[in-house]
């Protein structure tokens, strides 16, 4: 999660213009890639288109079981004769030509709801992964070239018609450090595998950047230049997509934010404490462990002290106070019993 204070504000020529932005509290929001993935899957769904095979599909043939006494199975037979298709078994899923076991229906249950407070948690994780440069070069996108993560670019410089041609939105882009993501989208570009070639996805290709900018400052003619570089998307700060922000429903999408959309995020999702001025009774996510780094809590000298401890130990919060058996440590029971010792110099002499 975003751990600066502030965020450069990117000018002209891909350099700071010396603004500077506080970061929204929604980059401070837990990073949960099980909610995620969950929420993801759920609402890719939404999305399909329902099918179903023919009804008349493995019966449209004239067929009757022979019966019994020609020790053959009964299932239906093809009726004729003279061609090899005469006497073919017909109608069952396990015959050739015959209908599929539980064919398809229109009426399937395409749709899967998912409650709001996971959709908007899995949409704040979603944000705050944007601003974790190592998550983003996981994900494979080149930001080698850019000044800063997360990338905010001022709003005069895309605002208007300043970039409503395609070739002017190629040199903002590549001004701003996105040059090598646009060449790697380029490049990716493979032919599908599969039936999938037939069925108007021929070609598939990697997502490059997301630019969110908002409607009622930047304007939507922005739009229109990016709109045919490939893999460059666009998204309305008032309606983020978890789809866009998690494709495939793994954190870390490059996003380019407008200055204007990116101080439009604290009244959009608001903060731990201050509900959203948008979204009703929302509050953002708190992290339930306020150290994230297990590996030193698990070996933070108090953890560990706890964990060396022998069995019985009383832990305090500052140090560890071993209980020891006097009956087989000499020294505890000394402490207990001076005259322990006598009794054992008498029990020696009698043996």
């Amino acid at each position: 999660m975003a751990s600066r204070p502030t965020v450069s504000i990117i000018g002209k020529d891909g350099r700071p213009s010396g603004k500077t932005h506080v970061i929204p509290a929604v980059f401070n929001s837990p990073i949960r890639p099980d909610i995620v993935q969950k929420v993801h899957t759920g609402l890719a769904k939404n999305k399909r288109q329902p099918y179903a095979v023919s009804e008349k599909a493995g019966h449209q043939t004239s067929a009757e079981s022979w019966g019994t006494g020609r020790a053959v199975a009964r299932i239906p037979r093809v009726s004729g004769g003279g061609t090899h298709r005469a006497g073919q078994a017909a109608f069952g899923n396990m015959c050739r030509s015959g209908r599929m076991f539980a064919p398809t229906k229109i009426w399937r249950k395409w749709h899967i709801k998912i409650s709001q407070g996971q959709r908007r948690y899995a949409t704040c994780s979603a944000l705050a992964a944007t601003a974790v440069a190592p998550l983003l070069l996981a994900r494979g996108h080149q930001i080698s070239k850019v000044p800063e993560v997360p990338l905010v670019v001022d709003s005069a410089l895309v605002g208007g018609d300043a970039i409503s041609k395609t070739s002017n939105a190629v040199a903002f882009l590549t001004a701003v450090g996105a040059g090598p993501e646009l060449e790697k989208v380029k490049k990716s570009r493979k032919l599908r595998a599969g039936k999938g070639k037939l069925r108007g996805r021929r070609f598939r290709q990697r997502r490059g950047p997301l630019v969110i900018f908002d409607p009622e400052t930047d304007g939507r003619e922005l739009y229109k230049g990016l709109r045919n570089i490939p893999g460059v998307e666009t998204c309305p700060v008032t309606a983020l997509n978890l789809l866009q922000l998690a494709p495939g429903g793994h954190l870390g999408r490059f996003v380019i934010w407008t200055s204007a959309a990116f101080k439009a995020l604290d009244a959009i999702y608001g903060s731990t404490t201050e509900p959203s001025a948008l979204k009703k009774d929302f509050l953002l996510p708190s992290n339930i462990v306020s150290q994230a780094d297990l590996s030193r809590l698990i070996n933070s000298s108090e953890t560990q002290s706890a964990l060396n401890a022998p069995k019985g130990a009383k832990i305090t919060r500052r140090k560890t106070v071993q209980k020891k058996n006097p009956l087989k440590n000499k020294q505890v029971m000394l402490r207990l019993n001076p005259y322990a010792a006598a009794f054992a110099k008498a029990a020696a002499e009698k043996k």
